[in-house]
């Protein structure tokens, strides 16, 4: 098994000694130069230590006087539910419990992008039909919590005043909304998370460093004829967020009732 990069390893050599409270909140730590004597390793391994931990929030550094101990920072949570999001991926407000709602965005579309073939196929299109794609950055407490990458088919809002999803009459209502004004209702949303390390991209836009953990989530939402509207590439870094599913219980059903579901696509 491959040893981890010397940084890292005195990162969470640190790491372990900070989270045991050997310096108090707001003290000085000692010199890179002592902590260098003291693991063996040259000063550039303990300034990309330093630089991780400042990155993960358990250290601040000051120009001129050196790096201090801060208060670890919470890791924000994010609940996903099918009644609680807006539909580029932003979760609704649903009160002080949830601490990981998003209450600033950017977005950037652009029209006319032929869909590749991954894309295409979670859209159930011929590859190279046009989309609209939108890239998001989203902040939480002034802090980059996730990126998201959207897709639509240009035939589904083609012409329309809902073509741009942060543009128009229904600027950043959310795919289901959007939607609905065009007549298309959305019932069915399928998420597949997977881990992941975070790519020198991701990790500039996200705060982070290259390789940290972060939940990709592959998402694409369905119209009620099965048609997909939209697919979605998201990205949450591990260190500020953490995910929870909530998902409702149905009341029971009595058997004289019960009707043939109708046939919902296969989730990939």
């Amino acid at each position: 098994m491959p040893r981890p990069a010397p940084y890292l390893a005195l990162a969470e050599a640190l790491r372990a000694r900070l989270l045991a409270g050997e310096w108090a909140i707001g003290e000085r730590l000692p010199s890179r130069a002592r902590f260098a004597e003291e693991y063996g390793v040259g000063r550039n391994v303990v300034r990309r230590a330093m630089d991780r931990l400042i990155v993960d929030g358990l250290l601040e550094g000051r120009a001129g006087s050196g790096t201090y101990v801060l208060a670890p920072r919470e890791r924000l949570r994010l609940v996903r539910s099918r009644y609680r999001e807006r539909g580029d991926g932003s979760p609704l407000d649903v009160g002080m419990r949830e601490r990981g709602r998003a209450d600033a965005w950017d977005a950037h579309s652009q029209v006319r992008v032929p869909a590749p073939e991954t894309i295409a196929e979670r859209l159930a299109v011929t590859p190279g039909e046009l989309c609209v794609t939108t890239h998001y950055e989203f902040l939480a407490e002034g802090r980059p919590v996730q990126l998201s990458a959207s897709w639509e088919p240009m035939a589904v809002t083609r012409g329309t005043p809902v073509m741009l999803p942060e543009k128009g009459p229904l600027a950043g209502k959310g795919v289901v909304e959007r939607m609905r004004s065009l007549g298309i209702v959305v019932d069915t949303v399928v998420e597949v998370p997977r881990p992941g390390r975070a790519n020198h991209t991701q990790a500039n836009l996200l705060g982070i460093g290259v390789g940290d953990l972060v939940l990709l989530i592959e998402r694409t939402i369905y119209a009620t004829d099965g048609r997909p509207v939209e697919t979605a590439d998201i990205v949450i870094p591990d260190v500020r967020r953490e995910v929870v599913y909530e998902f409702g219980i149905g009341r029971p059903v009595a058997a004289e009732s019960r009707q043939p579901r109708p046939h919902r696509p296969r989730e990939t």
